[in-house]
């Protein structure tokens, strides 16, 4: 593999802040052991603390690894050391590996070989597979009891509490659900931790989130007695993954599947795409795309497309999760999104939804009609002054595309808030 180029790492950075972070660092100084080999540079960086950061980065499929609390992929310290290697500064050329960047690699292949004997469908022995499973459903249900126990202490000591607790306090907690099997819940524990101390409704937000924890750990110790739709929304939830290739054989849906908008988020450790697609029978699934940091999302689908595609959905409550399971044809672009609904129909379906599953953070919504305002973060408002209010909204590209005339809009209904994705104008749909 060849060296990079600094411009290379420039564009790996998660965020300007970390970048900007790294180029203190990218200087001889602090750094030792470095090295390379046609697939790694690793290296040790002098922090504030007597033990120096363990650096690794696999140069060939994008990966990075620091033995720092960074959330970030890669943080500052990998960003540096691949600075330093692109001038030619350090981690020059060696023919021994460091015994740290060795075990990281060797773990990467031993996780990758599983990965390839699993989609491959070599056949496992069936005792050893029932032993894994109740291995870890105990695992999980330890974890889920601990949680528990921290969800009653939150509560007992009083949320005020909870919002003097250190980054560091949040990140125990999601540490501990990690190594009990449910980084579903380890990442919304993570998340709050940022939520707390940056929103300024984060008591009723800790408090609305609390409550749906301590749903779900009723939830898991009462799986016995759920459905199979359930319980598929119970594994979602605490991040028990159903294998793609366990979906790709079940009932296949033919299209066109309308895209009715999409949405990608970056939380600093990885990317996510969500794509909504409309059926011709009415069908709403949404397609989940992944991405470490320092690696490519899918491209996106364009709003308004319609795809000559067939989906399988996952198991859970619609809306589904869905996959590709053929090459996707444009058959050209919708002039509309269809009929649809009023603000006070949207909320009716997303009090169903919540019916159905308490831990569904977000729910699919067209609202017809609605005139956006540009007041606070911006609303949505009907003609009988009906009205929700937006998150994370584009406000300047969306009057200028509205006109204040009252529009068609597609967006995630998220916690009495809507982020909007798609906005019909005229017979044009259009991504603000």
């Amino acid at each position: 593999m060849g060296r990079w180029s600094e411009e290379r790492v420039i564009n790996a950075a998660p965020d300007a802040s970390s970048l900007a972070a790294a180029r203190k660092l990218a200087h001889p100084g602090p750094w030792s052991d470095s090295g390379s080999n046609d697939v790694l540079v690793w290296g040790k960086c002098q922090g504030s603390g007597k033990t120096p950061y363990q650096v690794s980065v696999d140069i060939v499929a994008p990966a990075y690894r620091c033995s720092c609390p960074s959330r970030k992929f890669p943080c500052k310290h990998a960003l540096a050391l691949l600075l330093l290697w692109a001038r030619g500064e350090a981690a020059e050329a060696s023919a021994e590996t460091a015994d740290f960047a060795q075990e990281w690699a060797g773990q990467r292949a031993e996780r990758a070989t599983a990965k390839d004997r699993r989609q491959s469908g070599e056949a496992s022995d069936p005792e050893a597979q029932a032993k894994r499973l109740a291995e870890r459903q105990a695992l999980m249900d330890a974890g889920i009891a601990d949680f528990a126990r921290w969800l009653t202490d939150l509560i007992r000591t009083g949320l005020a509490a909870a919002r003097n607790q250190p980054y560091s306090w949040w990140d125990g907690v999601a540490a501990r659900l990690v190594d009990s099997q449910l980084p579903g819940l380890a990442e919304q524990v993570r998340s709050m931790a940022s939520e707390v101390h940056g929103r300024t409704d984060w008591a009723d937000h800790l408090l609305l989130h609390a409550g749906r924890w301590w749903a779900l750990t009723k939830a898991w110790a009462a799986r016995d007695t759920l459905s199979a739709e359930e319980f598929a929304d119970v594994k979602a939830a605490v991040g028990w993954a159903t294998a793609s290739a366990d979906v790709k054989d079940t009932e296949a849906l033919p299209g066109p599947w309308l895209v009715l908008g999409a949405h990608r988020s970056d939380d600093g450790r990885l990317q996510q795409q969500r794509t909504w697609l409309r059926g011709p029978d009415g069908t709403v699934v949404v397609i989940l795309d992944f991405a470490g940091q320092g690696q490519g999302l899918a491209t996106p689908q364009l709003a308004g497309a319609l795809l000559d595609v067939t989906v399988t959905r996952y198991p859970g409550s619609t809306p589904q999760r869905a996959m590709f399971t053929s090459a996707v044809a444009s058959q050209g672009l919708a002039t509309s999104l269809g009929p649809g609904c009023t603000i006070a129909q949207a909320l009716e379906q997303e009090s169903a939804a919540v019916a159905r599953s308490p831990w569904r953070d977000r729910q699919p919504v067209l609202l017809a009609g609605v005139t956006i305002l540009p007041e606070v973060h911006g609303w949505l408002v009907e003609e009988n002054g009906n009205a929700l209010p937006l998150m994370d909204a584009p406000l300047d590209s969306l009057l200028a595309l509205t006109g204040g005339n009252p529009v068609d809009v597609f967006g995630e209904l998220e916690d009495g808030h809507v982020r909007p994705l798609t906005v019909v104008v005229g017979d044009a749909v259009v991504t603000p």
